[in-house]
């Protein structure tokens, strides 16, 4: 069987490395950083989480970008809250948003609830404009359980989307074949994903490029720019997040590790076009 690279039309042992600014939406300090990102920095491709009070903003101010939709079931800031675009009873906490835990989630979802809180994600997403080009999911919520991975499976088979999946031991703590049963399904999806939490740290970034292993990663990052409302919104990880936008930029350490190792940078579309042509 052809591996990603191969069916990108890639030498095997080619080293492809998608960059991904999430978490658009969430605030309007989301949305600068990302599409800053995106048309002046390193970032190749973004998601959104449409359920999120910057989703519409983040429409509006859409130029074409790659851009996935960030399937949203859970609302894990404590000042700032969301909640589902259906009518789902089982998708809300005690506080009117969806639940802060991915576990509260799994207790106590329906699964028919889910399924169309999550079409409904994608298909506003396309109605405001979205060329979208794959789905993730928040915190891995329809990624780890098998029942809740069937959802996010079909609905990339229906709407045609590769999806992003963890890597690593992931498989084995889900206690499931993910990435199998996303190959049997014809579903596309990148060899490796690794969520940068410490871009505080200089030279974590270039350690990532210079360990890419064959095949395409996907590194994600969640960038913001420093703004009262992402000081208020996200108190704990907003340090994080400014140090990811300025980690995404032209003349960063991360391009400069780009620019000195073999590696090729993609997006989503084009993976969406192999999935699409198979």
């Amino acid at each position: 069987m052809s591996s990603l690279a191969e069916i990108l039309g890639h030498a095997p042992d080619d080293r492809l490395l998608i960059i991904s600014a999430d978490f658009v939406g969430s605030c309007h300090a989301a949305n600068a950083a990302a599409y800053t990102a995106l048309r002046e920095g390193l970032a190749t491709t973004a998601a959104v989480a449409i359920p999120c009070p910057w989703a519409r903003q983040a429409a509006q101010a859409y130029r074409g970008e790659d851009m996935g939709v960030h399937l949203t079931f859970n609302s894990q800031l404590d000042a700032l809250r969301w909640g589902p675009i259906t009518h789902a009873p089982s998708l809300l906490d005690g506080d009117g948003g969806f639940p802060r835990t991915v576990a509260d989630l799994w207790d106590h979802a329906d699964l028919d609830e889910v399924r169309r809180e999550a079409r409904a994600q994608i298909e506003r997403a396309v109605l405001w404009g979205f060329n979208v080009s794959h789905l993730t999911t928040h915190l891995n919520a329809l990624q780890s359980r098998p029942e809740f991975f069937d959802v996010y499976l079909d609905l990339a088979c229906e709407f045609q989307l590769p999806i992003r999946l963890e890597s690593g031991p992931a498989e084995h703590e889900a206690g499931f074949p993910f990435r199998q049963l996303a190959t049997e399904e014809g579903v596309l999806a990148p060899d490796h994903y690794r969520f940068v939490h410490d871009v505080d740290r200089a030279t974590s970034l270039a350690e990532c490029v210079a360990d890419l292993e064959p095949g395409v990663t996907e590194l994600s990052l969640q960038p913001a720019i420093d703004t009262p409302e992402l000081q208020a919104a996200d108190p704990t990880a907003g340090p994080a997040r400014v140090a990811a936008a300025a980690a995404l930029g032209a003349q960063s350490d991360l391009a400069s590790a780009i620019e000195a190792a073999p590696v090729t940078l993609i997006d989503y579309r084009g993976i969406r076009r192999a999935m699409r042509a198979r």
